[in-house]
């Protein structure tokens, strides 16, 4: 027990080490005058600094806002294990999926413009999408397909209802899986290459009429390109984290920062190894493909800004990012009416544009409110949004299995436990 504290200690002492001079993102309050209890927090941060000790997690850097003021932030345990390196505040780390938000919002600040209609015809962006077919039985080797009923739309990318998934075994059947994995989308040149690879890939079924989480946004990616000219990194550079201040998020990480990027580990046979990262390679400012629905690296810092600029309604300092009616309709449950209306099988979860909600605080596993909002990263990275309580919850870690232990929950539960006004 008393080698425990010790380890406990340390890892709460590492989790304050490395950004004392560290930027802050919002301005910062108390708990107290946030309506928190400091207590609560820091019982969070002694079990989290125990999954640490216990070399379950490699660390951490949690993030609490509430009122745009910074209520909690703090890091925990090692950006690299081995080098017994302290994780920083600072630290970069791959957000995979949260690239997704991020793509969501680039694509409605061009529907605010009149460039772009949720009802559109993907097709019409990405002609080599047109006359899609539909797997309907058979091996790979010679798949039965059918004729897709209709085109994909645009909003069906943004809701994952198009009819694509992922490579992967969680997210499709065998067969259709083998398809996507034939046909090499994560080695593609670019998005230019990626649809013209995905071409030959026939859809899991019809349009419309299935959430199956794949590889809808990064065609929302894709979109964005030629309607605006730009390629995604220029986009998001220029309307996003340009004027936002998020100066360290980005496609990749250069030179002079990758001295802050945590490492990735997967844990397996109760010990962490460093991982390979999905997706294949990284790419850098002139090779490789961006990937716009999980090729971010950001921090905790430049994702709060973005994450409470929606908490807002779509504005921060003076950056308005998108109308706060647009935020209202990005919100708005659209899997009401389908055969299977939760996403990932979570009886609490709604699917908006690009976001989850809770929908059904009776059912979820963690403590919450109706109505927040977020998504996660494969890398066991989270973020939630909370109109109610007035909350931006953030979690990164660099870790495989993905939310090994429910440590999502973990974080959740010690943020809203510590809710007191």
């Amino acid at each position: 027990m008393k080698h425990g504290c010790i380890r406990i200690g340390l890892a709460l002492m590492l989790g304050g080490a490395g950004l004392r001079g560290a930027e802050t993102p919002l301005p910062a309050t108390t708990p107290a005058a946030a309506g928190m209890v400091a207590a609560k927090l820091d019982g969070l941060h002694a079990r989290l600094a125990e999954e640490v000790a216990a070399e379950r997690y490699s660390g951490y850097v949690t993030l609490v806002a509430r009122d745009g003021k910074i209520v909690d932030w703090r890091a925990h345990g090692w950006l690299d294990l081995e080098a017994k390196r302290p994780m920083p505040k600072d630290a970069i780390v791959r957000i995979y999926s949260m690239t997704k938000i991020v793509t969501t919002v680039a694509a409605l600040m061009l529907f605010e413009e009149g460039k772009l209609k949720l009802t559109d015809p993907v097709e019409q962006y990405l002609p080599a999408l047109k006359n899609r077919q539909v797997y309907a039985g058979g091996p790979a080797e010679a798949p039965k397909l059918e004729p897709a009923q209709r085109p994909m739309t645009v909003v069906e990318l943004l809701t994952h209802t198009a009819g694509y998934y992922y490579d992967a075994p969680w997210s499709a059947e065998a067969v259709p899986m083998a398809l996507m994995a034939k046909a090499k989308l994560w080695e593609a040149a670019d998005l230019d290459d990626f649809v013209r690879r995905l071409a030959a890939v026939p859809l899991h079924q019809q349009p419309g009429t299935k959430f199956r989480y794949g590889i809808h946004t990064d065609l929302v990616g894709a979109i964005v390109e030629k309607i605006s000219g730009q390629r995604i990194d220029a986009f998001f550079q220029s309307r996003i984290f340009g004027p936002l201040g998020m100066k360290d998020t980005a496609f990749w990480v250069p030179a002079e920062k990758r001295g802050r990027m945590a490492v990735l580990y997967d844990h397996a046979g109760g010990r962490a190894k460093v991982a390979v990262p999905l997706l294949g390679g990284e790419p850098t400012p002139t090779k490789g493909l961006l990937i716009p629905g999980g090729g971010l690296h950001s921090t905790a810092a430049d994702y709060a800004r973005f994450a409470q600029a929606l908490l807002n309604g779509g504005e921060l300092d003076g950056v308005r990012l998108l109308g706060r009616k647009t935020v209202e309709l990005m919100v708005q449950n659209r899997l009401v009416g389908f055969a299977d209306p939760h996403p990932f099988g979570g009886k609490e979860l709604g699917f908006g544009l690009g976001v989850r909600m809770i929908t059904n605080l009776g059912a979820s596993r963690h403590l919450g409110s109706p109505g927040m909002f977020g998504w996660d990263g494969a890398g066991t990275t989270l973020v939630w949004m909370d109109p109610k309580e007035r909350l931006v919850s953030i979690l990164l870690t660099q870790h495989f299995p993905y939310n090994e232990g429910d440590i999502f929950a973990t974080f959740m539960n010690g943020v809203y436990g510590a809710v007191e006004k």
